[in-house]
């Protein structure tokens, strides 16, 4: 429990609800951290909060992330330079040529970059900005596309946070042992286990393709469509967009528009990416192989311990911040060697833009550090240990997978991270299960509670880091971004708790509970968007209404009068 108590809570709540009220992360997130100084110190806490502030800084996962943003805003900036995001705008107008294909394919892709939620937020997000401002999706919509599939899809998928789960239900299964002498289940079993128990990620993946495909909104994302639709304003007109490209880059140069120039980038970002974690996992591996005398050969490993368990084990061992900084270098190098290669420009002016990139992201990083740093004050100050301390006394079995639902919710909300949040609540929400069982049954419900509520803080909080980098390479801004996508993830969360009582006080399996929430699911979606329509006075499917005479865009250079038609 935190020597502080409830005190704890203060900074990250005291950022939050500034943050949301007044619509200045920044502000806020700094008077949360100075908040936790004074808490900290008992006096005026300057010291100790920018000791807070650099600590993070120093972290060298966190300079790793801060140094791969900083080259992938030169990436932007490069690619809209030698006119790459003109190339492919033209040509997916000329095939994707409708508002709901657009939305799919840019789901589609957010599935496909499973391997790491901040390359599926730069790599999705910077690719569909621009032609899903030609359909007039709101950045809104996209920033909430972007984020509803990175993390959900990164934490059932082949990437760093698999590895990470599997440390922590480690963590937790150590601590029975120490405590009772018995023998855990198999680590990697009980991941796979708790996969069903993920609901909310399952869920969320799903809602996506629910709000695609139906091209139903409700709630501040209706009213943020027909905007974006009748208007064709992507962004309200007082937006803080934390990126805005075409404001704050030099003219694109649209002589020789080239579809390479955007893909070839894009493919060796991937490509390196993917090899830079490979490598390091597999050097990693070879090293704990052999300190367990286990065999060190990929080939003997696979016979011996199965291949999606090698798999798994070498990817997640990967260093994937270093494997992205890597990756985003060589996308900025190959930018670069195209650029001179058909002279469209000279090396001073590919510096420029490279250093324009870096000026584009100077808000997000900003926001990056002082989120990092009020999840340090939150650890510093035990906020998890005392929300989950607080709940620990007050559960029986059937309502545990809620509560541990709810617990790991809101730390997740109040300190903007999912995975600090697996770290505190996972080693002590097993335990607790088999004090209250004697058995480990619930073991993957477990696990897969604590995901599913770290994701879900993560998707409402505007303290996270995958949401401020869905904003940023989205052009969305950060609160609209929080407040919008709100309203969906509640449905989901709504949902996901249906589908724990179901389990918990029923004994329904998740072979049933699954699809009734799916069912449950696309029920809500019509519902509400027909209720807050009906209540607006407009039409649940925004783009489904004439364009206002006078106030419409037509689709940047396209000529078509309808993007949206279907």
């Amino acid at each position: 429990m935190s020597e502080f108590g409830a005190l704890s809570l203060v900074p990250p709540v005291l950022a939050i609800v500034l943050a949301i009220v007044t619509r200045r992360p920044i502000l806020s997130l700094f008077l949360g951290i100075w908040s936790g100084g004074v808490i900290a110190t008992g006096s005026l806490g300057i010291g100790q909060t920018f000791a807070w502030i650099t600590e993070s800084i120093g972290d060298v996962f966190h300079a790793n992330i801060l140094v791969f943003t900083l080259l992938l805003g030169s990436g932007v900036a490069l690619i809209w330079r030698l006119g790459g995001a003109t190339a492919v705008r033209n040509w997916a107008t000329k095939r994707l040529e409708t508002q709901r294909n657009t939305g799919l394919a840019t789901w589609v892709l957010g599935i496909l970059m499973f391997f790491d939620d901040y390359a599926n937020t730069a790599i999705v997000g910077s690719t569909m900005r621009d032609i899903s401002d030609q359909f007039r999706i709101s950045r809104e919509k996209l920033s909430y596309i972007v984020d509803s599939t990175a993390a959900p899809v990164a934490t059932i998928g082949i990437s760093s946070w698999v590895a990470f789960q599997l440390s922590m239900i480690d963590e937790g299964y150590g601590v029975i042992e120490e405590d009772h002498g018995v023998e855990t289940p198999g680590i990697f079993e009980t991941f796979v286990g708790s996969i069903p128990y993920n609901t909310y990620a399952l869920l969320a993946i799903l809602m996506v393709g629910i709000i695609v495909i139906s091209r139903r909104d409700y709630g501040e994302m209706l009213d943020a469509e027909h905007r974006s639709w009748q208007t064709g304003k992507v962004n309200r007109d007082d937006a803080q967009p934390l990126q805005e490209v075409e404001a704050d880059l030099s003219p694109p140069i649209e002589d020789r528009p080239m579809l390479r120039t955007f893909f070839a980038p894009i493919v060796v970002l991937i490509v390196v990416t993917l090899a830079g974690a490979f490598w390091t996992g597999y050097q990693e591996w070879i090293d704990e192989q052999a300190e367990e005398g286990l065999p060190t050969t990929l080939e003997a490993a696979m016979a011996e311990e199965g291949t999606l368990q090698v798999i798994v084990d070498v990817v997640g061992a990967g260093d994937f911040a270093a494997a992205l900084v890597w990756g985003s270098f060589a996308m900025v190098f190959v930018l670069i060697v195209i650029g001179l290669a058909y002279d469209l420009f000279d090396l001073g002016e590919s510096v420029e833009t490279v250093l324009e990139g870096f000026s584009l992201m100077l808000t997000a990083v900003t926001i990056l550090v002082l989120a990092w740093s009020i999840s340090a004050v939150a650890e510093s100050l035990g906020t998890g240990a005392y929300v989950a301390g607080v709940a620990e006394d007050v559960v029986s079995p059937a309502l545990l997978p809620i509560v541990v639902l709810l617990v790991a919710a809101f730390v997740a909300f109040t300190m903007g991270s999912s995975w600090a949040t697996m770290g505190i609540v996972t080693p002590i929400a097993l335990p607790v299960a088999y004090e209250l069982t004697g058995t480990f049954d619930l073991m993957p419900v477990m696990v897969g509670a604590v995901f599913s509520g770290a994701i879900f803080g993560d998707h409402t909080s505007p303290i996270s880091d995958t949401s401020v980098l869905s904003s940023t390479f989205t052009g969305a801004d950060l609160i609209d971004h929080i407040r919008t996508q709100l309203y969906y993830a509640s449905t989901v969360m709504l949902v996901v708790v249906v589908c724990y009582a179901l389990y918990g006080y029923l004994g329904v399996p998740w072979t049933v509970f699954l699809p009734i929430g799916v069912v449950l699911l696309v029920g809500l979606v019509y519902g509400l968007s027909e209720l807050d329509a009906m209540r607006k006075g407009v039409d649940p499917k925004p783009s489904s209404v004439e364009a206002q005479s006078g106030a419409a865009v037509e689709a940047n250079g396209s000529g078509q009068d309808d993007p949206g038609r279907e």
